[in-house]
């Protein structure tokens, strides 16, 4: 797959190539989810290119909407208020199911909202979207070195957080730790969200459902696909 490869989908859905006796669903499924991908990849050139469209916005569409929608892809990404994810990858409404949470933390209500765009929605494409200089990531990593303390709800964000930041390696200066960090994040919530939802691991291992973890730059606005 020549195009693919060039766009970085390679390994995206690994998993979902099984059984030989599902290779039939499954390829349906499991195209849709690199055009998924795909859609989103064009839609960031555009937005880090300043060439947006900006498209599904207008009334006709809106109403459109009104008793039916079809989301292609669904999006976990950070509270952060600079990473809007339909911004981000230049689409509009009805496009994305977008569910945001601080360094993406998965509890409950988050798992089933992407059950319920995978189960009902029928989304192809689950994507974990981190992004740099994270303010919840930055805060556990300083609780976790001792040099501060948080109260109320927000322990739940950073208890959740600190696996990733103690799995992540030294790195040689701060900043590139916390990007480290922000990676491991966002890694470990697909592979964790793969293992706590039965609706979900029997997506990608029978229907083709492509779970891809992801880092969205905030300088340059690009967002690369993590290995």
């Amino acid at each position: 797959m020549p195009e693919l490869t060039r766009r970085g989908f390679i390994g995206i859905t690994a998993t979902s190539l099984v059984a030989t006796s599902t290779a039939s669903a499954s390829t349906v499924s499991t195209k849709a989810a690199e055009d998924a991908w795909i859609r989103l990849m064009d839609g960031n050139t555009r937005f880090v290119e300043g060439r947006q469209q900006h498209p599904h916005a207008s009334s006709h569409w809106r109403e459109s909407l009104i008793d039916h929608q079809h989301p292609f892809a669904c999006v976990l990404g950070c509270a952060d208020s600079r990473v809007p994810p339909e911004l981000v990858f230049d689409d509009g409404l009805g496009d994305i199911f977008t569910i945001r949470a601080a360094g993406e933390v998965l509890d409950s209500s988050v798992i089933g909202s992407i059950e319920y765009a995978v189960q009902h929605l029928h989304v192809p494409l689950v994507v974990v979207l981190g992004h740099a200089n994270c303010g919840a990531v930055s805060a556990t990593i300083e609780v976790v070195k001792g040099n501060a303390q948080v109260s109320g709800d927000i322990s739940t964000l950073v208890r959740t957080i600190e696996p990733a930041v103690r799995a992540t390696p030294p790195k040689p200066d701060s900043k590139t730790f916390l990007a480290a960090c922000v990676n491991e994040q966002a890694r470990r919530t697909a592979a964790i969200l793969q293992e706590r939802s039965v609706i979900i691991r029997d997506a990608v291992v029978h229907d083709g459902l492509a779970l891809v973890a992801a880092s969205y730059d905030l300088g340059s606005g690009r967002v690369v696909r993590l290995g």
